[in-house]
């Protein structure tokens, strides 16, 4: 039986589960972090390149989150920990006019996003999960954390950042899916917007 609260932070349509699904587009990398690099590019002053090792010695953050799934399960009660968005977003200079990010993973996998949607609390680039370091099936070594979002947006294998003053699609995106992807509107798919 659940109780009334943890009813009420399930968006419609979605049912909890204690299991934690895999869900991929393709394989499951498997990457070494020695030859690993995450790249800040786009609207920006200059390029950006941080190696894991920059990675791990930026401010350290944890959030605990629920997560969405747009094929209806929803988890509650993630802990991740990471490093906030907002401070890789400070560490380069973004073109004001740049208001859209895409996040690319491994393997061509990408995400769209509102760069407000990522400035927001919560949004980690993650590297550890429910205090163990992320498995490869579920990100490792860095997946982007998006708790407002459905989470096909919550990107893994996360390798490239771009800013961009124009909104783009994402891969999922480009199939059909929803451009935002909020749950609690139900913005599972793109005819969802007519």
């Amino acid at each position: 039986m659940r109780d009334g609260a943890r009813d009420s932070r399930l968006p419609p349509g979605q049912i909890a589960t204690t299991k934690f699904p895999v869900m991929n587009a393709g394989s499951v990398p498997q990457i070494n972090v020695a030859d690993w690099d995450l790249h800040l590019f786009g609207a920006v002053k200059a390029e950006m390149r941080l190696r894991w090792d920059d990675v791990k010695s930026l401010p350290q953050s944890h959030y605990t989150s629920d997560v969405h799934c747009v094929t209806t399960w929803s988890r509650l009660d993630n802990d991740w920990e990471g490093v906030r968005f907002s401070d890789i977003f400070g560490l380069i200079e973004v073109d004001p006019a740049a208001k859209f990010v895409m996040v690319y993973g491994e393997q061509g996998y990408s995400a769209n996003f509102r760069v407000d949607d990522l400035l927001r609390e919560g949004v980690l680039l993650a590297y550890r999960y429910n205090q163990t370091e992320l498995s490869p099936e579920h990100g490792f070594p860095l997946r982007l954390v998006v708790p407002h979002l459905y989470f096909w947006k919550s990107v893994k294998w996360v390798r490239g950042i771009e800013f961009s003053s124009e909104e783009k699609l994402g891969f999922w995106e480009r199939f059909g899916y929803h451009p935002h992807g909020d749950p609690w509107l139900q913005e599972r798919y793109a005819d969802s917007l007519k």
